[in-house]
């Protein structure tokens, strides 16, 4: 999905950072965002040792000098900075876990840098049980897309300390882009802030397609409640520019699957309760998204919840048909 920030990165000052020319990275997760962010590493110069469920996955990075690991403990054992980019929190800790896992094959001073859409929970388990060993851990969850991360322009959120952000700000800048890999706080920062960013995004979705669906249905053109919503105090970045991957083209975004905006949403909600704060409008508007998702199946776009209101209106919402046209 498309975040925007206005924010900057600090510039980072360390005593000893982690270079391509001193580091070797161990990356686990190939998928279509770790391919992508994966490959960027290896054209910045740095070496990897990779792992993945397919071995497939990464047969362009094998034939580009990377090496392979049987397990995550091996390649831990074989890195000084381990990345992860998976599908869930379950996923993440299981595979921390056991003489395989990524925790066994980790020694003093190397990092592991989680870069998955996770929890605190999680990182700070491990931190607990790492902490006597001299293990560095980092959360750093990105946006961007998958485009993103095979252009290497992700937004990165990290939470960490500022000496350890600035040590490592080397290997984010391969993967990211330089003036939005924002340290965003202590450890666990970085996930709470992932998990709002995508909450408030799936929030100004639906009531996007609410709004549109109303006032096309009061007999408004589609074009000029659009224009005269952004011009109004209610304009917002996905009212103005990401809606328009569905009111011009009708792409729901099927590179981002609605089960894993699911998962997200379902996230962002725990984290709420974890804190003791309450989350009306964040629940339901989950509610809507597993609508969406029962209705159009696992694999639709995250964007499908849209198409509810279309559904009910009876009618595609699209600028090409309408005075108003497209911005």
């Amino acid at each position: 999905m498309s975040h925007a920030s206005t924010a900057t990165a600090p510039a980072p000052t360390a005593k000893h950072t982690r270079t391509a020319e001193n580091t070797v990275v161990g990356f686990i997760g190939l998928g279509h965002m770790g391919s992508g962010m994966s490959r960027n590493l290896q054209a910045a110069g740095f070496k990897l040792v990779v792992t993945d469920l397919r071995r497939e996955a990464a047969s362009e990075l094998l034939a580009n000098g990377a090496e392979w690991a049987d397990s995550a403990a091996e390649l831990a054992r074989r890195s000084d900075v381990v990345i992860t980019m998976l599908p869930t929190p379950s996923i993440v800790s299981a595979l921390l876990q056991g003489e395989n896992g990524l925790l066994a094959g980790l020694s003093d001073g190397k990092t592991w840098i989680d870069m998955s859409t996770s929890v605190p929970e999680v990182a700070d388990g491990v931190r607990e049980m790492a902490a006597a060993r001299g293990i560095n851990i980092i959360d750093a969850p990105v946006s961007g897309m998958s485009v993103g991360a095979a252009n290497g322009m992700l937004q990165i959120f990290v939470g960490a300390d500022p000496e350890l952000f600035a040590e490592h700000f080397p290997v984010l800048e391969a993967m990211g882009d330089p003036e939005r890999i924002i340290n965003v706080g202590g450890a666990g920062a970085g996930y709470a802030v992932k998990l709002m960013i995508n909450q408030l995004w799936f929030s100004h979705l639906v009531a996007t397609a609410e709004v549109l669906a109303i006032g096309t249905a009061a007999g408004v053109d589609l074009g000029v409640l659009r224009q005269s919503l952004i011009a109004s105090p209610a304009n917002s970045n996905f009212l103005e520019s990401d809606v328009l991957s569905i009111l011009n083209d009708g792409d729901y975004d099927e590179g981002f699957a609605i089960a894993l905006a699911c998962k997200d949403l379902g996230l962002s909600i725990d984290l709420a309760r974890s804190v003791g704060m309450p989350s009306e409008v964040s629940a339901l508007v989950e509610q809507v998204f597993r609508r969406a998702r029962r209705s159009y199946g696992d694999s639709a776009g995250e964007m499908t919840p849209f198409k509810l209101y279309e559904d009910l209106l009876g009618e595609p919402l699209r600028l090409a048909n309408t005075a108003g046209g497209a911005a």
